[in-house]
């Protein structure tokens, strides 16, 4: 029998193999890229500490060594830890529930006889998240939800991609247009001393035109796989640790099983409440999904040992999603020991001195996007950049609204490609590896980057303010 040889293409490194690589490049960095400091200050009308915009000064060098890098790895596990824990407890409600079969019933009670219908479902979705992202400033809570979408887009007859899209994909479309974010835009404004939320009209019309092109983009690709499967970008990957198993026989939808639904619905609610009207984050939305999961358990009738069995199990399956988030805050970990952030930001922002305003609002917008690979926190690069960014629209003469626009777009947007941002974790959490949401998302980012592009040069040209 002849052998040939097989010819092999190109291909991405793991998630976790491809942040190792950038926490070495940037450890080689600290060596390499001149340290360098913005003193900060008080701002009174805020009560938040801001960079002084004309204060950069070189400091001593302080670089990070080979030995110290793998100490960052374990700081990074360490300041990632309430997002590591948000993910394990918010997998752990979605799996007992899963194992009760509540899903299964639900999805085949739904879908009985109405299966030509079920294109509303990711439109409907979409659209619920994208606002939730837009106005209350929904992002890192999604992480739990993504395994109750995968479930059902698989069930439905899509994959695991389009089940990433209607759930995080469109808290971060919503993010972006941020109508009405306290996170990102109200900092952002309190920064620009502009009303807050001010400037809303334009952002509404941002927001239908991102969500009606990410929902075009993911239903033009489910239709495609759905009628023909090996389609998919992720059709050779094992997703059956999320998949509903669904009789051709209608299940029996039990009164504990509403239950059960009703429980999710309740829980989502909670977390909403108590987002906005009780200040809860992170650690308190994982004590929600923890506490829900015990009670799903116990009215679904499991024992302690079955409890506990299928905790363990959850945390197994999130165990890629945990090692990339510990990695993710590892790089930044290796910038702030090196000192070299305040420089980065520095280097980024001094070309755009001397542009037209237009010009400089298109500068801002790809300095936004670079940006948030070393500051993927929305309400953290705020409290960085628009103390610069403010003055740089005042002496370009553009409307400090623009800058803001822009950095609202680069922010939101690029968390969705940086592999320091939310990206890799929601791929984690979904078991998508990176190039092939690259292969899947890049075209309709450089979509949407355009569109951004176009908003942002009719903001200038508008004299888009108040001021």
């Amino acid at each position: 029998m002849k052998i040939g040889k097989t010819k092999k293409g190109f291909k991405l490194p793991s998630s976790t193999v491809m942040l190792f690589i950038l926490i070495c490049i940037v450890t080689i960095m600290t060596y390499v890229v001149p340290a360098g400091q913005f003193d900060t200050m008080m701002n009174e009308k805020t009560g938040t500490e801001m960079i002084n915009a004309s204060s950069y000064h070189v400091v001593d060098q302080s670089p990070v060594s080979p030995f110290r890098m793998f100490v960052a790895i374990q700081e990074g596990f360490i300041n990632g830890a309430s997002i590591i824990f948000l993910i394990l407890f918010g997998y752990f409600w979605v799996y007992s529930i899963m194992q009760t079969g509540a899903f299964s019933a639900m999805i085949q009670r739904l879908l009985a006889g109405k299966a030509k219908d079920s294109k509303w479902f990711i439109p409907i979705v979409m659209t619920i998240f994208a606002l939730a992202g837009s106005t209350y400033g929904e992002f890192e809570t999604i992480y739990g939800l993504i395994p109750i979408f995968i479930a059902l887009s698989i069930a439905l007859g899509y994959d695991a991609l389009v089940g990433l899209s209607i759930s995080g994909m469109a808290v971060a479309v919503g993010f972006a247009a941020a109508t009405t974010n306290p996170f990102t835009l109200g900092i952002a404004q309190s920064f620009g001393e502009l009303p807050i939320f001010s400037g809303l009209w334009l952002r509404w019309i941002v927001f239908f035109v991102f969500l009606a092109t990410a929902i075009a983009w993911v239903m033009h690709y489910a239709a495609k796989i759905k009628k023909d499967p090996s389609r998919s970008i992720v059709s050779e990957l094992d997703y059956s640790s999320f998949r509903l198993e669904l009789s051709k026989d209608t299940a029996e939808f039990t009164a504990i099983h509403k239950i059960l639904m009703l429980g999710m619905v309740l829980t989502v609610g909670v977390i909403v409440f108590g987002s906005l009207n009780r200040g809860w984050y992170i650690n308190e939305m994982s004590g929600v999904f923890l506490i829900s999961g015990l009670l799903s358990s116990i009215i679904a009738g499991d024992k302690a040992e079955k409890i506990a069995s299928n905790f363990l199990t959850a945390c197994s399956e999130m165990t890629v999603a945990m090692v990339v988030v510990g990695l993710s805050r590892t790089i930044l970990v290796i910038l702030q020991d090196g000192t070299i952030i305040d420089t980065i930001i520095y280097a980024l922002n001094a070309p755009m001195k001397s542009l037209p305003n237009w010009i400089t609002a298109e500068a801002m917008l790809i300095v936004q996007n670079i940006l948030n690979f070393f500051i993927p926190s929305g309400s953290g690069q705020a409290t960085a950049i628009m103390p610069i960014m403010i003055p740089l629209a005042d002496l370009a003469g553009l409307n400090r609204q623009v800058a803001i626009l822009a950095y609202q777009f680069g922010d939101g947007f690029s968390n969705l490609i940086w592999p320091t941002a939310a990206c890799s974790i929601m791929c984690g959490i979904a078991k998508i590896p990176l190039g092939k949401w690259y292969r899947y998302f890049l075209p309709l980012f450089g979509i949407m980057f355009l569109l951004q592009s176009a908003f942002l040069i009719f903001a200038a040209l508008i004299n888009y303010g108040p001021f």
